[in-house]
């Protein structure tokens, strides 16, 4: 059973503006491989040959390929207690007058899948597709038995179809990183999830809030780069952590 301190637990149960930065670990405990677990999705290949334009370019049929695994694994896993508590956490909060906001690094979308609203999601995600060329939307949506085993072609200009991911040396999306930045700024709690705070800029949005006066809790079972900054360190994984955390919350309030 997980220990929690009166001030932590009273802490979150007055705070009005919860912000949430996830990252791959909460995708882990589902079944989705870490880029960063040497027996993960980024063992046999360098990042910059499955995901970068040049790489795609270089070697489309490589990269569909790849991110059609991707999609299948996917396909196979459900949201953990990790994603339904965040999404029990943002209905509590905003009944209550507060504001909540999901920001993620996932591009798996078990967040929307668990019932999650509004996210915000700095890298993109993997169900979407656009055309490399043109940029405009494409409706091709990956089922259990889609067979298709190279990038469609887009209807408008010919382009090859790509995943609406950001990619090495591209931009992350604008409105949702300067979404994420002004939650960091005005919340009074961020909880970093599973993230390993080594992608920047969205490593540095707990410290950002910190900084502003927030309380920063950590929930990781390994500790990151930023774990030393942080004012309360769960060092479990979320789906294990989080719905105990949550329950002593709604407990303390009642």
């Amino acid at each position: 059973m997980y220990t929690f301190s009166d001030n932590l637990i009273k802490t979150l149960a007055e705070a009005r503006k919860i912000a949430v930065l996830t990252g791959a670990g909460i995708s882990a405990e589902s079944g989705v491989a870490t880029f960063r677990d040497p027996n993960g999705l980024w063992a046999k290949f360098r990042p910059e040959e499955l995901a970068s334009m040049d790489g795609f370019l270089k070697n489309p049929l490589l990269v569909w390929e790849w991110y059609q695994a991707r999609r299948e694994v996917i396909d196979r896993v459900k949201p953990n207690p990790g994603h339904t508590t965040l999404v029990a956490m943002q209905d509590w909060y905003e009944e209550c007058g507060g504001s909540f906001t999901l920001i993620t690094q996932n591009v798996d979308r078990l967040h929307q899948q668990a019932g999650s609203r509004d996210v915000l999601e700095l890298h993109g995600n993997i169900i979407e597709n656009y055309c490399s060329r043109c940029k405009k939307p494409h409706e091709y949506r990956y089922t259990a038995d889609t067979d298709v085993k190279e990038p469609p072609r887009c209807g408008y200009c010919g382009g090859m179809i790509r995943p609406a991911v950001v990619w090495f040396g591209e931009m992350l999306p604008v409105d949702a990183l300067e979404a994420a930045q002004d939650a960091a700024s005005e919340c009074e709690v961020f909880f970093s999830i599973g993230t390993s705070a080594e992608v920047y800029p969205a490593a540095g949005l707990p410290i950002e809030a910190k900084r502003a006066g927030a309380m920063f809790i950590e929930v990781n079972p390994n500790q990151t780069a930023i774990t030393r900054y942080a004012d309360v360190v769960i060092a479990a994984p979320s789906g294990e952590a989080l719905p105990v955390l949550f329950e002593k919350v709604r407990a303390w309030q009642a």
